[in-house]
């Protein structure tokens, strides 16, 4: 389907590791829930990391995040009170949800493309990044240790609000989120800085890939618990609100 979703949520719960159990289970169970979640287009539960590696040893195993597709803003009302929603408010110590509106989007997910073809735009609040990638077995050594030095340079971005790893999966399946104070701090990051740039020119020679996708939404809102995300202390609420 390549028809632009109106609305994508994050949505992201810390837990105690005393219920890393019941949140394994809830991995485990709630994947075909989400999909199954009236007005849901695409929907994947995530493990995330702490983002300071964006490698195997990085998991996060208090940290827990659903990526949704939604038919409207209306269909997304009813996520919390959905079985998906109810079963990890149970579980969570706080939460947070970001509402996104897809910018550019290229690659596919799952052999879809969940985001449809948005046409770009502008806009002048903060923007989220996403990656993802599906690693070939025989390249994957290689590409961890490419990492690091993308990894300490994106801890010193100017303008990055916050950034963690995401996967389906303790191996093989790679992710990252990151937020940015505005577009001019993704691009000067994502373009500009050497250890990135460097790491975009291997890709098509190292062939890390078996299928990726690189997407970027406007932030049209983040309700609920900041810290979750690994907010920066100086983190401006106020660059949150009125950017649609």
């Amino acid at each position: 389907m390549n028809t632009v979703p109106e609305l994508v949520t994050l949505h992201v719960w810390r837990t105690s590791r005393a219920a890393l159990p019941r949140a394994l289970t809830r991995m485990a169970l709630d994947p075909r829930r989400l999909r199954a979640v009236a007005g849901v287009r695409f929907g994947k539960l995530l493990g995330t990391g702490t983002g300071t590696g964006f490698g195997p040893g990085d998991a996060d195993l208090t940290r827990w995040a659903a990526l949704t597709v939604w038919d409207s803003p209306e269909a997304a009302e009813g996520f919390d009170a959905s079985p998906v929603g109810r079963a990890w408010a149970r579980i969570a110590r706080s939460a947070v949800r970001v509402d996104l509106r897809p910018l550019t989007s290229r690659g596919e997910w799952s052999g879809r493309r969940p985001f449809g073809d948005p046409p770009g735009g502008r806009t002048d609040g903060p923007v989220l990044a996403l990656t993802r990638a599906r690693l070939r077995p025989a390249r994957a050594l290689t590409f961890w240790k490419a990492v690091p030095p993308v990894a300490a340079a994106l801890h010193t971005a100017p303008g990055l609000l916050a950034r963690f790893g995401v996967g389906e999966a303790p191996l093989g399946w790679q992710g990252t989120v990151s937020v940015w104070r505005d577009p001019a701090d993704l691009v000067a990051f994502a373009y500009r800085h050497p250890e990135h740039r460097a790491a975009i020119a291997r890709t098509p020679s190292e062939g890390w890939y078996a299928e990726e996708l690189f997407a970027r939404f406007a932030v049209r809102g983040v309700v609920g618990d900041r810290t979750v995300l690994g907010w920066a202390a100086d983190g401006d609420p106020e660059t949150l609100r009125g950017h649609a």
